[in-house]
Parts: structure tokens; sequence; C-alpha cells
């Protein structure tokens, strides 16, 4: 069922009904075995997708295969062009076009999805109806509704889930865990997030037909169709509320993450969520210029707030540590986005909170003092996944805490196109007293793109 980089969309639409209906054989032994893997069991991969952000992500688990951890033997993607190249740099993986010809395949343990993000939540319960170890790029999903299928799925199904909120993972962010941990700054009541703005489409690009490369319908998937309009893809789908949600749903997936993990407050939700913003006046994109957003938690209470401002203002306000030698690279410039915790003896700051997490000079030279408490040290965002599908320990990112900062992105948003605070209940995944908020938790699906 090796799909041809060179076939054309008809042909394999053709070959895909053949497969359909003629029974899948598999060489003997090939089947994983019920339950966890053994120690010494390479993991076998598929991937979903294979852009930008996933390209690197099979990098990435290329250097776990080099180490005996795993093997990709599958890649997919909807673009022939993305598919071609990673068919040369996959020598022996089975190439397809249709995420659906590897959940079928009984040899394959685990997926890595890394499409945009109005795919994360169907291929994610799709994956995990098929039993499916997951590593889902960030951020977990797009709609309330989706969040909750997903965590359903994944419990469901006892498999291990990774969201690809790297940050946690990070060595600078152990670092930072347990300087917080152990009250170097006091009891933090205050996280005050930062970014710079969404940017603004002023193209004025006109729509046209798809090109030959690329099946259209397929990447659009569960969103209502529409013509093409390059100004959708690649990569700039984050600045559509509908594909991507902007800045707060790209970095905010990263930056919150480490905020809720750092404060304790994994499984928990805001009690409220206040969001206003400056909307774009021309162009395709319609996410939030500037926003100033701010989450209200209760027992223990503390109050988040993620501001998109000018970069002028994010330099200003939180001019970037650099650093001069010692690391690669030799000086290194903290990039305009990240946190600064507020407790009541005192502040520190970190920069970043994806693949690239760094605590201030402070925190990075506190020792730990006799009786503190040590937190957990992440082997790697990809490795802390393979130990949780090997021993079924709860991965660092697990969908449930993925999903929860994936809600306050949500939530932020909704309160921006409302102009109005929302009310949260976290036990009941449910908005309180606003029946026009409470009808924005899902949205249609186009069929067989449903959860």
């Amino acid at each position: 069922m090796k799909a041809q980089c060179n076939l054309r969309r008809r042909e394999f639409l053709a070959a895909a009904g053949a497969v359909a209906s003629a029974p899948y054989l598999l060489p003997s032994g090939v089947l994983a075995a019920q339950g966890k893997k053994g120690a010494n069991e390479r993991i076998n991969v598929g991937h979903i997708g294979m852009g930008g952000r996933a390209s690197s992500l099979y990098r990435e688990l290329n250097g776990l295969r080099d180490k005996g951890e795993c093997q990709s033997v599958a890649v997919c993607d909807i673009d022939e062009s993305r598919l071609a190249r990673a068919a040369k740099t996959s020598p022996g993986s089975a190439v397809y076009r249709d995420y659906r010809y590897i959940l079928q395949r009984k040899d394959i343990d685990a997926v890595v999805i890394g499409t945009p993000d109005h795919w994360h939540g169907v291929h994610f319960v799709h994956s995990a109806e098929s039993g499916k170890h997951i590593y889902c790029e960030k951020p977990a999903c797009c709609t309330l509704e989706e969040s909750k299928a997903m965590i359903d799925a994944a419990k469901k199904a006892g498999i291990a889930s990774q969201i690809g909120s790297q940050g946690r993972s990070q060595p600078e962010a152990y670092s930072m865990h347990r300087y917080l941990a152990n009250k170097a700054i006091g009891d933090v009541d205050y996280v005050e997030c930062f970014h710079y703005p969404s940017p603004e489409d002023r193209s004025n690009t006109p729509n046209s037909d798809p090109p030959p490369e690329l099946d259209w319908d397929l990447w659009l998937g569960p969103l209502p169709w529409r013509p093409f309009n390059k100004r959708y893809l690649h990569g700039v789908f984050r600045w559509l509320l509908e594909s991507g949600g902007g800045q707060i749903r790209d970095r905010g997936a990263h930056v919150m993450s480490c905020a809720m993990y750092w404060m304790g407050a994994d499984g928990t939700g805001p009690v409220s969520v206040e969001a206003t913003g400056t909307a774009p006046t021309q162009g395709l994109w319609d996410s939030a210029i500037t926003m100033n957003v701010t989450y209200t938690f209760k027992n223990p209470d503390w109050k988040m707030t993620w501001t998109q401002m000018s970069n002028d203002d994010v330099k200003r306000k939180y001019p970037p540590e650099t650093r001069v030698g010692g690391e690669p690279g030799g000086r290194i410039s903290r990039p305009g986005y990240g946190a600064v915790y507020h407790g009541s003896d005192g502040k520190c700051i970190h920069w970043g909170g994806d693949g690239g997490t760094w605590a201030e000079k402070k925190v990075r030279d506190w020792e730990i003092p006799a009786g503190g408490k040590d937190v957990y040290r992440s082997p790697g965002h990809m490795e802390d996944w393979f130990v949780g599908i090997r021993t079924g320990k709860k991965c660092i990112m697990d969908i449930e805490w993925g999903a929860g900062t994936a809600n306050l992105c949500v939530l932020a948003n909704m309160s921006y196109i409302l102009g109005r605070k929302l009310n949260w209940d976290h036990e009941k995944w449910t908005i309180v007293g606003d029946e026009e908020a409470q009808r924005m938790f899902s949205r249609p699906q186009r069929y067989p793109y449903v959860l």
C-alpha cells in the first residue's frame, strides 16, 4: 500500500478505493503487542503532515531513531511537493496523501501530528480511536468541543499523548520551575505574559485556483469550503480565527503552558476571562492585532494577563537579556515574548516558552537549599513521550493539560469577539450564564472530517 509520490490525485483516489476493498496484509511478526512497548522494542511512528514544523519534528524523532528508540515507517501530506521532499528524506517509509491510510496500519504504534491547527482535533480523535499513541503539535485544538473530545478519546483508548508545547521540557524551564516551587520570590499571585502583535494582511491577494500539487479540499478538511487564496496557507493559517487564532493561540500555547505548569494549575481553569483587542482593518486575516486578556483563578487566588503590544513597547517594558559567550553561538538575545512572575518577595522573568525557554540570570544561578523541593526534569519533550508510551506515565504535556491551555486561548478569542467577560466552570467544561457564548462551544465540521 505504498503510494508513489508521482501519482496524480485522480489516480490516488482510485487506488484508495482498491485498497479499501482489499485485505491489508502484513508480514508475520510486525503487529505491535497488546499493551506497552518493551524497553528494547522500537516504536513504529507515522507522520501526519510533513510541512515546516512537522518536518522539524520528523528530524527530531530521527535523532531518537539513531539511539534505537523508534523508527519512522510512514509519512503523509496533502501537498505533493512536500510529500516528494518527505519521500527523499524518509527512505523506506510508506508515502500517503490521506492520513486514514496510516491509521489503518496495525504495525504503526504512534503518530506525530504536525498539521494546521484546524485539523488537530479530528486527527487526534481519529488516531486515538485507532489505538495510536499521539504527539500532536500545539495548540491542541480550536474549540472547546474539540478539547473535551480529545481528552475523552485519549482516556478511552489508554494511549500516551503529548502536546507540542515543548517549553516545559527545556533545561531552563526546569530551573524556573524549581525556583518558583521553592518560593524563591515568595507566593506568586500574578503572571504577566507579554508578546508582540499579530500581523495584518495588507496584500489584497485575490482568490485563485489552487496549485496542482495541493489537495485544497483535503487541506480544508473540517472547515467550511471556501475558494482558494494563498494567504490562507502555508504557515499563515494561524492569523485567521477560524484556522488559527492569532498570537494568543500560537505562542500563548507556549507561554501560558509554562505558567499553568509552574503555578501547579494543570487540571484547573480560570473562573473568568475578559479580553479586548484591535481588529485588522483590511485583508483576509482577522485575528486581533493587539490584545489584552485577564484570567482570574480561584482557590488558590491568582491572576494571569496576556498582552500583545507593539514591538517598541515590548522592548521598552521587557528589555531582553543578552548573554555573551558560554553558549553555542556565543551571543543570544531573548525573544520578544515571555512572562513576568510576581511574588510576595520579588519577581522574575522568563523569555520564550517554546523550543527556546530562558530564565533570567538570578534564576540560573540559584541553587536549591538543603531540604529544598525538587521538581520533575524532563529528558526532552519527545523523549518524555516515549517514556509515557513504554511505562504508562502521564506525559509532561498530556492532552488534558494541553487542552486546558488551549481553552485559555479559545476563551480569550471568544471574549474578544463577543466584547464581554466570560465566566468559565472548568469542572463542568461550560460557560456560565451566557447562552450566546455557549453556542460557540463547537462549530459545524464537514463530513467525513468530523469528531
